[in-house]
């Protein structure tokens, strides 16, 4: 039994590592699970066709339809000219000096309209590296102020948000996406306001010490190996990189004197070849509108349409005999994605040549991150399956937390062990749901706020530094973890733990919100 729990220490060790020296996970992952295999004493082959794939396979089953539509609804919103017309709608209304909190709120937005996370991060660099330009903030804030409007409170604390991070615990407490919305608002809230407060505080900072837009006087005016914006061309970045749906390309310096006056679309030395604004929208609000497709398509639906029908037919063998409970959030949000696409390409149907590229692009894209996401939901299915984590597993549940405090913690460490918050949480339920699902009624402890702040949870620890979305998040702007982790990990991992920790203490105090 020692040597099982040794091996299951090396094997996270290894993948830690691996992926931190950028090895793609999905070659990270297996080679890790046989680590813990071979300490086990468990036949390898079997483990890897019979417990490793299934589990993936029942990850991409599940979520590949959010992940296939989020990648094609972002790329469409790029093509359109959308995504950017809606960066400068958002900082006209702020002001470009406000270049901080602008970019937060329309990260935000993108993100809480359903379009995919790095999709969002590949969209908003250029535009808020120009922002940044203009108000002469340091550039190392940009990775930090981008991370705080898509990595935290739209992916896990908003009710509602069609972010795969807020689906997956439905699927093991039967909630929808709305679940504690008052919860939700609250803790979206302080992770806002803490995010945005450290933000201007390192701004003030690093101002103070004479660094500016163009970084220290006597050091290099750029520290990005050679990289100076990022563009999003879907594969071209898997193919020269291989870290995810987008590219790293060069891109010229722009010269705009001011960009609440620059009406052009990002301009690239690839741009005759790259999925940049190809069109132009009629008006201001046009681009608000498929956004909000996303989020009224997923409230009516879950709220009003799908309680309304007759779903008895789901528990014939055929569909599997599930509870409409657990699959109504993904199918809401999966309804709203493509009924906003389906907005967009009514809106730009005598330019349909040209959204085909979107079409093809986001395709391709939304491959990587969702077989990333399952080679590490597989991983854990291997260690889970040893003799030795019966041991942990039993670790977690005699801590005495009670549902709540047990879902968190265990949430928070796989997300950390694995980098990645739907990863984490997956592999946290699916070892423990119903085992938390039960004990939480016995406690009468309320499976919405379960909901929440274990989705919250999962939106902590899972960027260390050796975290995916990290390590691309700076690879798209041109920076390194020395300049801009600590900023990253203050707004993304600190302040929601922080948050977290108080509103379970609230919960355990004061009871339901």
């Amino acid at each position: 039994m020692l040597l099982g729990i040794i091996g299951i220490i090396l094997s996270l060790t290894l993948l830690i590592t691996l992926a931190y020296r950028g090895m793609p996970v999905i070659i990270a992952a297996p080679i890790a699970a046989v680590v813990a295999v071979l300490f086990s004493g468990a036949p390898i082959l079997a483990s890897y066709t019979e417990i490793f794939m299934p589990a993936m396979a029942g990850y991409v089953g599940s979520y590949f339809p959010i992940f296939l539509l989020g990648a094609i609804f972002g790329l469409l919103m790029t093509v359109t000219g959308y995504a950017e017309s809606i960066a400068r709608t958002v900082t006209g209304w702020i002001g470009a000096r406000n270049a901080i909190l602008a970019t937060v709120l329309t990260s935000a937005l993108m993100t809480y309209g359903g379009i995919s996370l790095f999709v969002v991060a590949f969209v908003m660099f250029p535009l808020a590296r120009e922002l940044f330009r203009v108000a002469d903030i340091p550039k190392r804030l940009i990775p930090g102020t981008i991370a705080l409007g898509i990595f935290t409170f739209t992916m896990t604390a908003l009710p509602g948000t069609p972010q795969v991070q807020n689906l997956i615990p439905g699927q093991f407490f039967g909630t929808g996406p709305f679940a504690a919305p008052l919860l939700g608002i609250i803790g979206a809230l302080m992770i806002f306001g803490g995010g945005w407060a450290w933000l201007e505080h390192r701004r003030r900072a690093l101002h103070a010490k004479g660094e500016t837009f163009e970084g220290h006087p006597g050091t290099p005016a750029d520290g990005r190996s050679g990289i100076r914006a990022a563009s999003y061309t879907g594969t071209r970045s898997a193919a020269k990189r291989g870290t995810g749906p987008g590219a790293v390309l060069r891109e010229e310096d722009r010269t705009e004197e001011d960009f609440t006056q620059d009406q052009a679309p990002v301009e690239t030395e690839d741009n005759a070849h790259s999925v940049n604004a190809m069109l132009a929208p009629r008006n201001s609000v046009e681009p608000f509108i498929p956004l909000l497709m996303v989020f009224a398509v997923n409230f009516v639906c879950t709220l009003l349409i799908f309680p309304a029908l007759n779903w008895s037919y789901l528990s014939e063998e055929k569909f599997g005999g599930i509870d409409m409970d657990t699959r109504s959030g993904v199918w809401a949000v999966i309804l709203g994605l493509l009924v906003a696409v389906l907005v967009i390409v009514a809106f730009n149907i005598r330019e349909f040549a040209a959204l085909r590229k979107g079409f093809a692009e986001g395709v391709r894209g939304s491959m990587l991150p969702i077989f990333s996401v399952g080679s590490e939901v597989g991983y854990g299915a291997v260690v889970a399956s040893v003799a030795a984590f019966a041991v942990i597993r039993d670790s977690v549940f005699n801590l005495g937390g009670g549902a709540l405090v047990t879902s968190v913690l265990s949430t928070s460490v796989t997300a950390a062990i694995t980098g990645s918050s739907s990863g984490g949480m997956t592999i946290a339920l699916n070892a423990f749901g119903s085992e938390l699902n039960q004990m939480a009624m016995d406690e009468g402890q309320s499976l919405e706020i379960m909901h929440r702040l274990t989705a919250m949870a999962a939106g902590g620890l899972d960027t260390l530094p050796h975290s995916g979305a990290v390590v691309t998040l700076l690879i798209v702007c041109g920076l390194t973890h020395r300049q801009s982790y600590k900023d990253i990990g203050m707004v993304t991992l600190v302040v929601p733990v922080i948050t977290v920790a108080v509103l379970v203490a609230a919960v355990s105090l004061f009871g339901a919100f």
